[in-house]
């Protein structure tokens, strides 16, 4: 049996009122975002210490997490710039004191306004573009509503999603037209997932370098301003080994950690930092099959690296209080509240799972797993429910 039973929260424990906190796990309702705070301060320490040898700023992403109080566990102390991927997450983030944020998902026209609404209450929020097109729209909005957006120009390092190669002459337009709004230029190494070996994280990571100092270098020649140079994934900066000429690494994932990411090798499985605490709903003997309340909604539906050294399925069963892996189970496949639990090999034993038993599953992409909850249920890696941690979701 998986779960650590304690008194009054076992299977037909007392139920906590509506409205009040549990003070173990145990006391949840299922499914419930966990977040070993251990794990995370680990990692936290683990890339600040990284980067800082790196010589750049350590720029987080905060799409992974969507709460302050992971932010100040990662900022150790200290203030830091951020990326966001959402509006929601600049508004969020600015009240609660973080000025410097980047917004790092392609600008609409359709979001100016709220843009220069956080640029006119103080907040430092850049934009991001790679179109002639975009960059006239931010420069007529910024002219007719007199406020200055500041744009980075996204660079192609990879062939991977967007950017503009730093060769292509449509750099140097996109430049002029900004004008003195250019505020740099920056990349996401998307190509860094397809990596297995060190070999090609490393080359990954010195061509995402090089690249997007080539375009800042070609701006400059042009005479146009490129104070931040700005590179990063969780992957290639984990693997990077020098960023001459960058000013700034935006990761995000590494905060908690995920499968993916302990198969390509920036965190071990026990470094996972989020899990989803399920409970066993039912038994079906005749397929061997365990279920569980938590389905896709629960745990999402990324497959993860269904090509890595383990396919986890969508996700890594684990003992609720410490996190110790069931090996020989895995999440096989889901449904909208169900997950269905099978063995690799042979029969599941039943036994091990008994209805009401809790499970805790670590997740193949903690950013899009964490995403459908609204809190973090913070432990210290045992059944005491320490603190919870507040998110923003939305956009």
């Amino acid at each position: 049996m998986v779960e650590h039973v304690t008194e009054n929260h076992g299977v037909g424990g007392s139920i906590p009122p509506l409205g009040t906190t549990p003070q173990s796990i145990f006391g949840l309702t299922t499914p419930a975002l966990i977040l070993d705070r251990t794990r995370l301060e680990r990692n936290a320490t683990r890339m600040r210490d990284h980067v800082a040898k790196l010589g750049v700023t350590l720029r987080p992403h905060v799409k992974t997490s969507k709460s302050i109080d992971v932010l100040r566990v990662l900022a150790g102390g200290n203030d830091v710039p951020i990326t966001v991927s959402t509006l929601a997450e600049a508004r969020y983030f600015f009240a609660h004191g973080v000025t410097d944020i980047l917004y790092a998902v392609g600008i609409a026209p359709v979001k100016l306004p709220e843009v220069a609404e956080l640029i006119r209450a103080g907040c430092k929020l850049r934009v991001i573009l790679d179109t002639q097109e975009a960059a006239e729209a931010v420069r007529i909005f910024s002219e007719a509503e007199q406020v200055q957006i500041e744009a980075l120009i996204e660079i192609d390092s990879d062939g991977h999603r967007a950017g503009v190669a730093p060769d292509d002459d449509l750099l140097i337009e996109i430049g002029r037209t900004l004008g003195p709004a250019l505020a740099g230029v920056m990349t996401h190494a998307g190509a860094s997932y397809d990596c297995r070996e060190r070999s090609e994280f490393e080359a990954v990571a010195e061509q995402e370098r090089a690249l997007t100092v080539r375009a800042a270098e070609r701006l400059r020649a042009a005479g146009l301003p490129c104070p931040i140079v700005s590179v990063g994934s969780t992957p290639s900066i984990s693997y990077a080994r020098d960023l001459t000429g960058v000013t700034e690494a935006r990761v995000g994932v590494y905060a908690f950690g995920d499968l993916v990411q302990s198969q390509l090798g920036t965190c071990a499985t026990d470094d996972i930092a989020i899990g989803v605490l399920a409970s066993v709903i039912g038994h079906n003997r005749h397929h061997g099959r365990v279920l569980t309340d938590g389905g896709f909604l629960a745990l999402s539906r990324d497959p993860g690296m269904r090509d890595g050294p383990m396919d986890w399925g969508y996700g890594a069963v684990c003992d609720p209080v410490g996190g110790a892996i069931i090996n020989e189970v895995t999440v096989s496949s889901t449904n909208q509240e169900h997950g269905i639990i099978t063995a690799r090999t042979g029969q599941i034993d039943f036994d091990q799972f008994p209805i009401g038993t809790r499970v805790l599953v670590l997740p193949n992409h903690s950013c899009a797993t964490a995403a459908a909850y609204d809190c973090y249920y913070v432990t210290d890696g045992g059944e005491e429910i320490v603190d919870v941690w507040q998110r923003v979701n939305g956009w």
